[in-house]
């Protein structure tokens, strides 16, 4: 039996997708049932209710599991909850435990939530269970955040000056997730998933104007700009404080300014252009419907 953690959140239902797509049988675990119910009618889902923080309520999601791919909320318990997930898996007998982690898990990053991530691989590595960490970059998705100014004001505001950034579609990493999940293999293997293209902002906005029909600008604002616009959207202030970490990060440049396509190339997933996933999202970037 295979396990899926985080199925109805942002990554994790990218991956679910590839379940139902391909009709593989999976169970997946879920905090509410109600937000899973577009899966209760698939055949091949099993549907398992659980708090990853609690192994009290694991029991039955971990019954008879051999390998998990856990994914949890960016919260700032996130290590508390993942690290109770790991011994909960040691304990029910589960072998392999796939890690959804970050390319920006690594030793000298300031950013809270790569600290968090490196943490718990290390937790993980350290449990004696077989493990795998898949490390993504940013994701092509984070641009639909900005949606409301773009199509409002035809602009969106970034305080990333004119860097170059590798986001990745999360469509991409669902496809090696899912078959990550499914065949195993890769064990004790860091993957990272890469964008195809190190664009800048500008390069952003024109792909998102030639998807949308219309113009779309990058407008370059301050990092303080950026966190009190976060904050009245209603961040809580530690996370637009992490994110004002990440971006300061970002503007050196570094590993995610850098294309890697070897983990597309190992699972044979063609690499989706920005201007792709923009086509495929023009709407929401305020296109009008064909």
């Amino acid at each position: 039996m295979i396990l899926l953690t985080g199925a109805t959140g942002t990554a994790g239902s990218f991956i679910a997708n590839e379940f139902v797509r391909e009709r593989v049988p999976v169970r997946i675990l879920v905090r509410n049932r109600a937000k899973a119910v577009g899966l209760e009618k698939v055949p091949a889902v099993e549907i398992v209710e659980g708090d990853m923080s609690k192994r009290s309520t694991l029991g039955p999601a971990l019954d008879g599991v051999d390998r998990v791919l856990m994914i949890s909320a960016p919260v700032m318990d996130m290590v508390e909850t993942q690290s109770a997930f790991i011994d909960a898996s040691k304990a029910a007998g589960v072998r392999h435990v796939i890690k959804f982690s970050g390319l920006d898990a690594r030793p000298d990053t300031a950013f809270p939530f790569g600290i968090m991530h490196l943490a718990i691989e290390e937790h993980l590595e350290k449990s004696g269970l077989v493990w795998t960490h898949l490390r993504p970059t940013g994701f092509m998705q984070e641009y639909l955040r900005e949606a409301p100014s773009i199509i409002n004001d035809g602009a969106f505001y970034l305080a990333l000056a004119d860097v170059r950034l590798n986001p990745v579609d999360l469509a991409d990493v669902g496809k090696v997730g899912f078959l990550l999940l499914r065949d195993g293999g890769h064990e004790g293997e860091r993957i990272p998933i890469t964008g195809p293209e190190a664009l800048s902002m500008a390069e952003i906005a024109d792909r998102i104007s030639r998807a949308a029909g219309r113009t779309v600008r990058y407008v370059a604002v301050s990092p303080d700009a950026r966190r009190q616009a976060l904050i009245a959207h209603g961040i809580p202030p530690e996370i637009a404080d992490a994110l004002d970490t990440q971006v300061e990060e970002r503007l050196k440049g570094g590993i995610e300014s850098q294309v890697d396509l070897s983990t597309h190339q190992l699972f044979n997933v063609k690499p989706t252009t920005f201007l792709a996933f923009a086509q495929r999202n023009a709407e929401a970037f305020g296109a009008a419907a064909t």
